[in-house]
């Protein structure tokens, strides 16, 4: 069901957006008593995580920035303005902020990612592995990272390189599933022991 309406959405409207869907505008004031993400003029709900899913996250986020060199920043569960119809929000992304300013700034813009990370819980699949994969690929965004728990609960970081011409990723060549540790050169050198980052 959709509403011929075009103003803002309020609590009682926002699940029945416009025939093209709504703008990041006219939903970003909501107050909804859950998370969420704008996907095709769609506000999605995103889904609740389990504790090592937040745990390898906010670890991940402490190693990327400790790791970080100019001009990058980090940064967890900020919003990405892909267009005003499209507002996904990775759990980490790493960026360029020399364009941007902080206090007016609401989303992240796409062009300014050079890193996504998407880590995997069982609502999240086709998502992380399909959709988002391809939405950044198209944008251009040079590295997307998807962190799954493998059957012995260990972590696997699979790590992406965009394909300039096809924009669409690739696997990385040197080391296209990390296991027990994650070495990379980009989009800055790092290295994570996977193992410290679930700790149990």
């Amino acid at each position: 069901m959709t509403t011929p309406q075009q103003g803002r959405a309020t609590e009682d409207t926002w699940m029945f957006p416009p025939a093209d869907g709504w703008t990041f505008d006219q939903v970003k004031h909501l107050d909804l008593p859950f998370d969420w993400e704008l996907v095709d003029g769609v506000i999605v709900v995103r889904g609740q995580t389990k504790f090592w899913h937040n745990r390898v996250r906010d670890r991940l986020l402490r190693a990327l920035e400790a790791a970080a060199t100019e001009p990058y920043e980090v940064v967890a569960e900020q919003c990405v303005m892909v267009d005003d119809r499209n507002t996904p929000k990775p759990d980490l992304i790493v960026f360029d902020p020399r364009k941007l300013d902080f206090f007016e700034l609401e989303c992240i813009p796409v062009a300014e990612l050079a890193l996504v990370v998407e880590v995997v819980s069982p609502g999240s699949r086709q998502d992380d592995r399909v959709r988002k994969p391809a939405l950044f690929a198209t944008c251009k965004v040079p590295c997307y990272w998807r962190v799954e728990l493998d059957r012995d609960q260990k972590l696997a970081v699979h790590e992406y390189w965009l394909n300039a011409d096809t924009r669409t990723y690739i696997p990385a060549p040197m080391h296209p599933v990390h296991h027990e540790k994650l070495v990379t050169e980009v989009p800055f050198p790092v290295e994570i022991d996977l193992e410290a980052l679930v700790g149990f």
